[in-house]
């Protein structure tokens, strides 16, 4: 019984068809989990093929997440008054894409296939389905997903042992899914939804990604390249004057140009001149990201920038010219073991998302500026971490605008008052540069909301947190 029930729920079992039929994708619905190599040659590099990856057709895939919808979809329809019969077509689905790279999986003491001993995770969130009804012209919601950042959302549809550096396999094992994803764009699904056939068309989200996937697969230059940002072309040397607001420049599709314009060089420019021009392109773009911030791993990125504050501080940097590195080991040791002593907080190798979350608290200042000689700094310690934990709640929550609009209006005024602080307090580590997520929030996150609603309900967390099950299931 357990099977038959377990069928129903994976993808492969329902019946659909797509009008005009998918691009070079089999029309076939019965299609359960694929290898995802399927159609290259047997060998890449090193590892027996069939052993690297799996993952499921994203259409059929698609469709499984939406009959798990069903009954949701039919609630919204009956609440928003609509005639049953009369909505058949006009859906229209959002999806949110997340993929994540995942360190050490190895098997402790396994004898399986040599494989990388790295996995990279692709899977989607259905975060809405509206519908336009004849006649109508306003959009209606009939499900949006009440936990977005949950791996009971997050569906996975490829799993890969794959370094999520070795740019060549990853482009290898996504095409296909990029692929389809392309030719799912531009046609309906048809699918029956509460007993009648309905028509479905799919807007696609590329948002579920940290910044080191973003630059992977827009084919940017790496994190440490003088362009801080993916989504202006915000250089370091142009940044401490204007922290504030930027806005995003970056469309989709841009980089393919500037890759065009970086391989052919067609007005003949010298190297320095060539990068200038093409801003931070320098590979080609395999994957369309949705220009916005990740959430997560903004929070993260900024609780790593506080914790090397935080050392500065309690070594007065301010006033030294060039510590040594064992003056600096020594102001870590004493913030670590003052941390662990007042908050029980464990020192970790790499910041982690539940670090960064109680790091960043009004109460980790207090702890931190016990150790800190000067009132002076300390106020303006207090006050970085005031400020900051101002901002956070914008781009963390999932609607803004209802769960915390004060904040959502001072959100600019607050970021300038930030900057200021970090150019005139911070001076000594601020000048001239600054990390590639503090530029973010201090630039871009009012934009983005205007435009998305919504930065938080858009992040990594959900994929993130599905890696977790992964290492547990491969465990097993």
């Amino acid at each position: 019984t357990l099977r038959e029930e377990e069928k129903e729920l994976l993808p492969g079992f329902h019946q659909f068809e797509w009008q005009p039929a998918l691009k070079n994708v089999s029309t076939s619905c019965s299609v359960g989990i694929i290898n995802g190599l399927s159609g290259w040659t047997s060998s890449v590099d090193d590892s027996p093929a069939d052993t690297i990856t799996r993952r499921f057709r994203y259409d059929v895939a698609l469709v499984s997440a939406l009959k798990d919808l069903e009954e949701d979809i039919m609630e919204g329809l009956r609440e928003c008054g609509m005639e049953d019969s009369a909505c058949t077509s006009g859906f229209s689905v959002m999806i949110k894409e997340s993929c994540d790279g995942m360190g050490d999986v190895s098997e402790k003491h396994g004898g399986g296939p040599v494989i990388p001993e790295k996995a990279v995770r692709f899977s989607f969130t259905i975060m809405s389905v509206s519908v336009l009804a004849d006649g109508q012209e306003e959009e209606v919601t009939l499900f949006r997903e009440p936990k977005p950042n949950s791996e009971l959302s997050c569906k996975p549809l490829c799993l890969m042992f794959v370094d999520e550096s070795d740019h060549e396999t990853l482009t290898a094992i996504l095409w296909p899914i990029v692929a389809e994803r392309n030719a799912m764009k531009n046609t309906r699904l048809i699918l029956s939804i509460g007993g009648l056939l309905r028509s479905f068309r799919f807007h696609f989200r590329g948002t579920g990604y940290d910044e080191k996937m973003v630059r992977e697969m827009e084919g940017l230059q790496a994190s440490g390249s003088t362009y801080v940002c993916t989504l202006c072309d915000t250089g370091l040397t142009k940044t401490p004057q204007n922290m504030g607001l930027h806005s995003v420049t970056r469309q989709p599709g841009e980089n393919l140009g500037r890759f065009e314009i970086w391989k052919t060089n067609p007005f003949p420019s010298f190297a320095d001149e060539l990068r200038d021009r093409v801003k931070r392109v320098s590979a080609k773009p395999f994957m369309e990201t949705h220009p916005t911030l990740d959430a997560l791993h903004c929070d993260i990125g900024n609780a790593t920038e506080f914790y090397k504050i935080f050392q500065d501080e309690i070594g007065e940097v301010y006033q030294k010219v060039n510590p040594s590195r064992e003056e600096r080991r020594s102001w870590r040791a004493a913030l670590d073991k003052q941390l662990r002593k007042t908050m029980k907080l464990k020192p970790v190798m790499r910041m982690n998302g539940n670090y960064a979350r109680r790091l960043m608290t009004q109460e980790a200042v207090e702890v931190v500026c016990e150790l800190v000689p000067s009132e002076e700094r300390r106020e303006a310690l207090r006050e970085l971490m005031r400020l900051y934990l101002q901002m956070k709640p914008v781009w963390r929550a999932t609607c803004p605008a209802k769960e915390c609009p004060d904040q959502l209006c001072r959100y600019s005024f607050n970021s300038q008052r930030f900057a200021d602080l970090l150019s005139s307090a911070f001076k000594y580590r601020y000048n001239g540069k600054i990390t590639n997520y503090l530029h973010k929030t201090l630039a871009h996150v009012p934009e983005i909301i205007e435009r998305d609603g919504s930065i938080g309900a858009w992040a990594s967390e959900g994929n993130e947190s599905a890696n977790k099950l992964f290492r547990r299931f491969r465990k097993m």
